[in-house]
């Protein structure tokens, strides 16, 4: 493995490439969208876009991917500061907290019509389990769903735009969407974090095509005149500043992280720590990496304290969460580890004296368990 010499990502990332001055593509990307971009620009090009669907009448103007998260505050303040009439949409996770429910209700109070979509639970345990045993990985209905539902929703009220948040591709991995872009099937497919399935891909005895029906995309023809956006296109984007500007507008943070870094992302979901630690199997990171990586280039951290804070988290295997989630899908926890031990990757990780390691691992004294 080798790590980004300015932020703590790994070349085992996916789509993360490490450039011959040893940085990362991320770390590339943020450099020029903050000496190169015309921000200005960007956010008078984000006015064109609400002028020209506002032109159109329709009953609302936009469709808003949201849940109990911090980001989806900030968009929804976005997009009503804009002066567009949105619909927010989203999809309930079948392991919603608290604090998620609260911060999800605040948002709906600052002045938006909600639809809160709940995929049948008897389908969900199924295709979760599924998709956990199948690629190793519990958030392929969530990303599924996510993207999906909002598309149905636009497609059948022949609504013109649908506005997402953070590019998590662009944050993370590197480089830009356009300015809009076609969300499609193909879409999902390619940068969705489905494993480059689509809903007829788990179509089977026991997952028939109508219990899947809320994963389907709308066709390509109920789609042709639909735009979609992410905001982290046309204004710069900062998780500390979208959090700050939640927070004035009644967001709560949690008390602690419950996955990452962050005490403000996250904390809508308990299922979401488990995708994100099984990247730990796969690839040798974590969340926590990510968030971290964010704060070194957003010049708050430097990359030695980025390294203290993963030698005094150590081991970040989310054992409650994992629990809750056997529960809800009816298997047992040794089955559980049992089916992602299938997936740790062996390009990444060697096995000595009975324990698991990492050759050439970011902190040589790591303690492995």
């Amino acid at each position: 493995m080798r790590y980004c010499q300015r932020c703590i990502l790994p070349d085992t990332r996916p789509g993360l490439v490490i450039g011959p001055d040893g940085v990362c593509s991320a770390c590339t990307s943020h450099r020029v969208k903050l000496e190169e971009v015309d921000w200005d620009a960007r956010r008078q090009a984000f006015e064109g876009i609400v002028e020209e669907v506002r032109a159109l009448g329709r009953r609302w103007d936009c469709v808003l991917p949201v849940s109990g998260g911090k980001d989806s505050t900030w968009q929804t303040i976005a997009c009503l500061q804009a002066g567009l009439h949105p619909v927010a949409v989203t999809w309930k996770t079948p392991a919603r907290t608290e604090i998620g429910q609260a911060n999800l209700d605040n948002l709906v109070e600052l002045g938006v019509d909600h639809v809160d979509f709940q995929v049948n639970p008897k389908v969900e345990r199924k295709f979760m389990l599924r998709a956990l045993e199948r690629h190793g990985s519990t958030a392929i209905p969530m990303h599924m769903a996510i993207f999906n539902v909002p598309l149905q929703l636009a497609a059948r009220f022949d609504i013109p735009l649908v506005v997402y948040g953070e590019d998590s591709a662009s944050e993370y991995v590197g480089g830009t969407e356009p300015r809009s872009f076609r969300l499609d099937a193909d879409w999902v497919r390619r940068y969705g974090v489905v494993h480059g399935t689509t809903a007829e891909d788990w179509v089977s005895d026991d997952l028939t095509r109508k219990e899947l029906a809320a994963y389907f995309s709308p066709s390509d023809e109920e789609l042709a005149d639909l735009q979609a956006v992410f905001l982290g296109y046309f204004f710069e984007w900062d998780p500390a500043e979208t959090a700050r500007v939640a927070q004035e507008h009644g967001f709560r943070s949690d008390d602690r992280a419950r996955t990452g870094f962050y005490e403000y992302a996250d904390i809508d979901d308990d299922f979401i720590s488990i995708h994100h630690w099984i990247k730990w199997l796969k690839f040798g990171f974590t969340r926590t990496y990510d968030n971290l990586s964010l704060e070194i280039r957003n010049g708050r951290m430097t990359r030695d304290e980025a390294i203290d804070v993963i030698r005094d988290r150590g081991d970040e295997t989310p054992r409650e969460d994992i629990q809750r989630f056997c529960r809800y899908v009816g298997i047992d926890e040794p089955s559980f580890f049992e089916i992602v031990e299938r997936f740790r990757n062996p390009e990444v990780w060697t096995r000595r004296d009975g324990t698991w390691t990492i050759d050439g691992f970011l902190i040589p004294d790591w303690r492995w368990s």
